[in-house]
């Protein structure tokens, strides 16, 4: 099956003027390289396409993939990750990954924890700020970030307010750094967990539960500290409860083929679900969902192969 790569390359963005922050959801070649050299190792012809600019040239000349292995993040507004979905969508080319629809959501912290919510899967009373004086009637300490961004962008020491001047004038930050409402939540003191996901629906399986080291914000500075803040599987019944939180979750969202949840339990020890990764980094070392696989005894080529296992059954390919 000739298989097409979607993905955003940080070189490819390098006369963009971008920070560093701004470039963290792209990947390297490592990454591209890993996932490619697997595929192509199983007997798959790779064409590697790059971003979606490179992808809306390549499909007014007519499609020619079997699949597309979709890992896009996008650059510039709320729908940037269901942009390259939508587009094969539209000329109906299967896709792996979670569809247009789901990742437009799911970009939205806000609008992913009312659906969620509505559903009974346990997650922290929150409010959207859309200006840094926004009414915010929730109890103190409260944990702030971008509405809309993922990699722990704009987390930091600061993200956690005790008083009404630190909300107002984290929002503000957050508001001008990112120019985008702001997801107020309140503060959940215990336990945090990350839960790595393969499969579709009543198909979707758990990979692992990864304990996170909940004694320091886990942002931006911190993600690529990975022996620093990763403990290690958990598999006592409080990281049990946060695998059926999660798989919860992944199931009402309509996520696919592959990807992470992150959750935080409360005081009494319940994991709530704090947002979901549908388009999980796949870096053969250091990304979270390879990371917990490698704890739970799998290879990168045995990710991979679960996560398009997934998405062949669900379009009626082979793999």
């Amino acid at each position: 099956m000739h298989i097409g790569m979607t993905y955003d390359l940080v070189a490819d963005w390098a006369g963009e003027e971008l920070d560093a922050e701004q470039l963290a959801e792209f990947d390297g070649d490592a990454t591209i390289d890993a996932i490619a050299t697997h595929f192509l190792q199983r007997g798959h012809p790779v064409e590697k396409i790059g971003r979606a600019r490179a992808l809306i040239s390549r499909l007014n000349d007519g499609p020619r993939w079997g699949i597309v292995f979709n890992i896009c993040e996008g650059l510039h507004g709320p729908g940037r990750e269901a942009l390259v979905p939508a587009l094969l969508e539209s000329f109906g080319v299967p896709c792996v990954f979670s569809d247009s629809l789901v990742l437009a959501l799911t970009l939205h912290k806000g609008h992913t924890k009312r659906v969620v919510r509505d559903a009974g899967v346990p997650t922290a009373d929150f409010t959207v700020l859309d200006r840094p004086d926004a009414p915010c009637p929730l109890p103190y300490p409260l944990f702030l970030k971008p509405i809309g961004e993922g990699t722990g962008k704009g987390i930091g020491p600061s993200s956690l307010c005790h008083t009404l001047r630190e909300v107002e004038t984290e929002a503000a930050r957050l508001l001008a750094r990112f120019r985008q409402p702001v997801l107020a939540e309140s503060y959940l003191p215990g336990r945090e967990f990350t839960v790595g996901i393969v499969g579709t629906g009543t198909a979707a399986q758990v990979v692992g539960v990864m304990e996170i080291d909940s004694s320091t914000t886990y942002g931006f500075a911190t993600k690529k500290n990975y022996d620093a803040v990763r403990y290690g599987l958990a598999d006592d019944a409080e990281g049990r409860a946060a695998a059926e939180v999660a798989l919860g979750a992944w199931q009402v969202l309509g996520c696919r083929d592959g990807g992470r949840v992150d959750l935080r339990s409360d005081a009494a020890g319940q994991p709530n679900f704090l947002e979901v990764n549908p388009l999980p980094g796949l870096h053969p070392i250091d990304s979270d969902l390879v990371i917990l696989s490698r704890l739970a005894g799998h290879d990168h080529g045995w990710l991979l192969d679960r996560i398009m296992e997934s998405a062949c059954a669900r379009s009626g390919l082979p793999w």
